[in-house]
């Protein structure tokens, strides 16, 4: 298999999470989501919960000293906790790629290893209704409105990748594979991910 890294980028309640485990276990390869937060937490001193929650969703409020911080590898306590956070996600993802074959879960990982051959970037998505008894029967989410509370979730995830990365989240020209996980079924994305890793040259 000439792909070495899976990237899983996903809407809120698509199931993209477990898509990315199936694949990561049916691969034999590690798969990092919550692992990758832990290592975040690890090397920022930040609690996980705090990660979770900020991840994924800040902005920064300074993006030239954001791009200055990023490309000398400083951040010298200057930037917003979202800057330094996604700084250390980004040399953390990078490392990961360069030291194993793994299946790494959200995060801008489709946009930090964009310059690899060796990688494959998905996206999955789903309806409305499926993604709102995703939230409530799996996931544990009660929102007084899951519609709105979901796509809420979407926006800050725009928002945060485009600011991180001046690409638009979702995008199909971004990823090699795009899957509708509630016309598919969460068993087949991670079929055909696995498919797609072995007929990627």
């Amino acid at each position: 298999m000439n792909t070495r890294i899976i990237t899983i980028s996903r809407e809120f309640g698509s199931g993209g999470r477990t898509v990315g485990k199936l694949v990561a276990e049916r691969l034999g390869i590690a798969c990092y989501d919550k692992e990758l937060v832990a290592k975040i937490a690890k090397e920022s001193g930040l609690a996980e919960q705090f990660i979770l929650e900020n991840g994924e969703y800040a902005e920064s409020a300074n993006a030239f000293l954001f791009n200055w911080a990023l490309g000398t590898g400083l951040d010298g306590g200057v930037l917003p906790i979202s800057d330094q956070l996604y700084i250390i996600q980004h040399n953390i993802i990078r490392n990961l790629a360069e030291k194993e074959s793994c299946v790494i879960v959200g995060r801008c990982a489709d946009y930090i290893l964009r310059e690899r051959t060796d990688c494959l970037n998905t996206f999955i998505h789903a309806s409305m209704e499926f993604r709102i008894k995703q939230i409530t029967q799996h996931y544990g989410e009660t929102p007084a409105k899951p519609e709105k509370f979901l796509r809420d979730r979407d926006k800050k995830r725009q928002n945060y990748y485009r600011h991180y990365t001046g690409r638009q989240w979702g995008v199909v020209q971004n990823y090699q594979l795009a899957l509708d996980s509630s016309a598919l079924g969460i068993e087949a994305c991670a079929d055909l991910i696995v498919k797609a890793a072995e007929l990627l040259h």
